[in-house]
């Protein structure tokens, strides 16, 4: 096993990353040969150190075949064959030794709701796409077996969210090579999910408020890669144009840096998050220019590998960047990040096609701060070119509609807002998980130790963001809601959101029994070493080494401020601070409390003038222009920019 050697970087053609075609190339040939050493016998399973999933060794070892078959289909496919023959050989070996029921590595068959039915896609998918190299140089018997065991899937029940695309292609590709097949089982697939299409190209992953990556690496992914397939070019059409659609929001969500923001599950993914952005390029289906494709891809992947991943061995872990179980979910085995495949699908367009031979195209962070409404979701993005960091603030994706309402809340789909630099702490410790980005009522006391004030609170007394009911979603301005009850009584909170540059300002309607404690928490800053945390009257902060500092101010109803820290509960590292502001006691009733959330990389800005009257909010902000926010039962928000009246009509 070697190191990771990149070639030099080209920055005449990229400019921004210096990353070319051939860099990608050298990660794809560095990541499938440091999985060798963990074969089985035939190379029919990859069994990768880690934590076993719920599945077993088995399936985890069907898991690491298949994942890296994907990315050696594309090396192979991209290369036309022309890659070294032990790289065929492996898998067409753990091809024919994985489909032998005499084997002592057989693959395990599929079942009804089985991790095996995810794999089987990502082997379909490699087949079709390595086709003349690897299948029809088999035996007939040997395809007799891979058919039969492919064909296992056919009539199998699976979850209602992505998984219904894993029959579509694997039928495809079954009916493509003369195997059993039921037509209506693929056109049903691709049926259900119109239900889960919401408009303005996104997907939510089955019923709900599901808004992940999911809808790129997965509900955008696989219909068009079908399509493709299939030849039908209806569908590749429709499809296209939604993609396009997406694409041109999806393109926000990177930092200058490359990094993603941090929101949804199976984030151990990692780079996946490249792979819609090549799926625009390979099937005609983008709206950005080449060069820009290749700058956000690129830069993807750049920064995750200057951040070690892949690891000393040249493994993805199950992590973000280094092995953070927490950031998992329990479907996730040691082959599972290797999802992150996907990111490698820009291998299948030539080396001539223009998202490799164009140069670089800044993003659209390297030219100016972003502000962008994605409405389906219910997210509002904020971005700065000063510092390049992406804040998402959350008014409508929850997931909790599919969860146990007794179990614990997920913090990837519940907080206000998510960033590129940032992650939620994930330990449920004292309190501080629910410090981060939720606006939370408290029925406990606050202490002060060593200068700053730490809620303390009795178990299941602390109110928390699950159902999200969202609001509007407008131009820098969205709202959204939640209900939850306290021993003592009911809560409703109203969030209405304004964004003005790096700062969020954040206003919440408490309805509450009297006596409760009101906290509202910004972002959770983490590294290696404990972030220095500061905090005044009303006002806290964190900084990283690095100088990005997380800052909450109150602006309104709120008496103290402090920090939380925690040990071991980020995935951005060791040692994490959270800043948050608290109001001692809500007064009963319907109460109004302000305050400003900032996370930035450069100076910090003066806070803006608050006027609250009633349900009536006035924002002097700090670049010159006057928000004023009414908390009416849908909130609406008027800017006042240079003597122009704003007001976008709720949606």
């Amino acid at each position: 096993m070697s190191s990771l050697r990149l070639p030099p970087a080209d920055t005449a053609l990229s400019a921004h990353t210096g990353w070319t075609r051939a860099h990608w190339e050298a990660v794809a040939d560095h990541l499938l040969e440091s999985v060798v050493p963990y074969a089985t016998d035939d190379f029919a399973q990859y069994r990768m150190p880690g934590r076993e999933s719920r599945s077993g060794t088995v399936s985890d070892g069907l898991e690491g075949y298949a994942r890296t078959f994907l990315l050696a289909a594309f090396r192979i496919a991209g290369a036309g064959g022309a890659v070294p023959p032990v790289l065929l050989e492996r898998y067409a070996r753990g091809l024919v030794a994985g489909t032998d029921p005499a084997h002592p590595y057989a693959w395990p068959p599929l079942t009804d709701m089985s991790q095996p039915l995810v794999e089987a896609a990502s082997i379909a998918l490699a087949l079709h796409e390595t086709r003349p190299w690897l299948y029809d140089r088999l035996s007939p018997a040997e395809q007799e077996r891979v058919v039969a065991w492919l064909g296992g899937f056919v009539g199998r029940r699976t979850p209602d969210n992505n998984w219904v695309l894993f029959r579509v292609v694997v039928e495809q590709f079954l009916a493509e090579v003369g195997g059993p097949y039921k037509p209506d089982e693929i056109t049903g697939g691709l049926e259900r999910i119109e239900e889960w299409y919401v408009g303005d190209g996104w997907y939510s992953d089955g019923a709900g408020k599901n808004f992940d990556y999911y809808a790129g690496w997965a509900l955008h992914l696989y219909p068009l890669l079908w399509a493709r397939m299939a030849g039908d070019a209806a569908r590749l059409e429709r499809y296209g144009e939604r993609l396009r659609v997406f694409l041109g929001q999806y393109q926000h969500l990177f930092a200058a840096d490359g990094g993603p923001v941090h929101q949804g599950r199976s984030l151990t993914y990692r780079f996946a998050t490249a792979a819609p952005l090549w799926l625009g390029a390979l099937t005609g289906s983008s709206p950005l220019p080449p060069g820009r494709t290749r700058r956000i891809a690129s830069g993807v992947l750049r920064h995750f590998v200057e951040r070690g991943v892949p690891d000393e061995r040249g493994l993805l872990t199950l992590g973000w960047y280094d092995t953070f179980l927490p950031v998992t979910q329990s479907y996730s085995g040691p082959g599972s990040p290797y999802w992150a495949s996907k990111a490698f699908l820009g291998l299948l367009l030539p080396p001539e096609h223009p998202v490799w031979t164009d140069a670089e195209v800044p993003a659209p962070i390297d030219l100016a701060d972003q502000a962008v409404a994605m409405r389906p979701p219910g997210w509002l993005l904020h971005a700065t070119r000063e510092d390049g960091v992406v804040r998402l603030v959350n008014h409508g994706s929850d997931r909790d509609r599919i969860q146990d309402p007794s179990g614990v809340p997920d913090p990837h789909y519940l907080k206000l807002a998510y960033t590129s630099h940032t992650g939620p702490n994930l330990a449920e410790t004292a309190g501080n998980e629910a410090a981060g980005n939720e606006a939370a009522c408290i029925d406990g006391k606050a202490v002060g130790v060593d200068g700053e004030v730490v809620v303390v609170a009795p178990d299941g007394a602390v109110s928390r963001r699950r159902r999200i009911e969202p609001l509007t979603t407008q131009d820098r301005f969205a709202a959204s809601a939640y209900r939850d009850d306290l021993p003592a009584g009911p809560v409703h909170v109203v969030t209405a959101s304004v964004v003005d540059g790096a700062a969020e300002v954040r206003i919440h309607r408490v309805t509450a029994p009297a006596g409760h404690q009101v906290r509202d928490g910004g972002h959770a800053i983490a590294g290696e070493e404990p972030p220095t945390a500061r905090s005044g009257e009303l006002w806290a902060s964190a900084r990283r080494a690095d100088g990005l500092v997380s800052v909450v101010r109150g602006l309104h109803g709120y008496t103290a401020a402090g920090v939380a820290a925690a040990e071991g509960a980020n995935a951005f590292g060791r040692h994490s601070a959270t800043p948050y502001v608290l109001a001692d006691a809500h007064p009963g009733g319907t109460a109004v409390y302000v305050s400003l959330v900032l996370l930035t990389g450069a100076d910090e800005a003066r806070p803006p003038e608050v006027r609250v009257d009633g349900d009536q909010v006035t924002l002097d902000l700090p670049g010159g222009d006057s928000a004023t926010v009414r908390l009416t039962e849908t909130p609406t928000c008027v800017r006042v920019k240079g003597g122009t009246w704003t007001d976008s009509p709720p949606r």
